[in-house]
């Protein structure tokens, strides 16, 4: 399994808020560089996306504000970088963990919130469907905040890319669970999955609902529709997560489940 990262996401200087705190990718990475099995990962390291890249997903306006803001624009586009190169090795077979800040699936077309600044999973798939890779896409999105993002730009489109998006509501651990095996079971046509990948839905982080082993049962129903659905063609990309003091084991559990 490929992890997706660069040393300079550690930078928490590009903004004042929870998405950019100091050590918050401390504890991902230590998890994954130290643990027993570490040769079961590998580090890539991705380079800045392209203002074409960037313009497939977001307007000319949005591009210039975040670009006239010179750190900002370096680590997000760096962010957007680490989503498509996650996306490749995926699309070739790889599954991919994109260990990245700031975070996207807040962003829009024409405007951000939520800690986000440019939609790292719309550039990651319309940079695919642009090589014409793929046709369609599946985004599981776990984050305890809506990804509307990802569904302005991603959904009711003009040109033939389509994408579906689940974003989990239940309100039990096994519910959750249940509510994204029963949405896979009935997909179809499925060219490559992704996962808006959140952390603030643990039971130790806002949402206080899933456990590391259903981080690890959400990695395994990806993984296993995947695999009967597009060849295994899998990636995730980080979103959100706060509590600095587990978010790398709840990292962890997705990943054994995902691998």
């Amino acid at each position: 399994m490929k992890i997706v990262f660069h040393e300079k996401y550690y930078n928490s200087e590009y903004a004042m808020d929870p998405a950019a705190s100091v050590g918050r990718l401390d504890g991902i990475m230590k998890k994954i560089l130290d643990n027993k099995d570490k040769d079961q990962f590998e580090i890539i390291i991705p380079k800045p996306a392209t203002e074409e890249d960037i313009l497939r997903a977001h307007g000319e306006r949005h591009y210039q504000y975040i670009k006239d803001i010179s750190l900002l624009y370096e680590l997000a586009s760096l962010a957007a970088g680490g989503a498509i190169l996650a996306a490749e090795e995926a699309y070739k077979g790889t599954p991919s963990f994109a260990v990245i800040r700031p975070p996207g699936h807040h962003a829009s077309a024409d405007s951000c919130w939520g800690f986000c600044y440019f939609n790292n999973m719309s550039i990651s798939l319309l940079k695919l469907y642009s090589e014409k890779k793929i046709k369609s896409a599946f985004i599981l999105d776990f984050d305890l905040h809506t990804g509307d993002g990802n569904i302005n730009i991603l959904t009711h489109r003009a040109d033939d890319f389509k994408v579906k998006i689940l974003n989990p509501d239940s309100g039990s651990n096994k519910k959750y669970i249940k509510e994204v095996r029963e949405y896979m079971e009935n997909l179809e046509d499925i060219d490559i999955f992704a996962a808006s990948a959140g952390f603030d839905q643990g039971i130790q982080d806002w949402g206080s609902l899933l456990y590391p082993e259903d981080y690890t049962e959400l990695g395994n129903l990806m993984k296993e529709y995947s695999e009967k659905l597009c060849n295994g063609r899998r990636y995730a990309i980080l979103e959100g997560g706060y509590n600095h003091d587990v978010i790398g084991d709840n990292v962890y559990a997705f990943c054994q489940g995902f691998k």
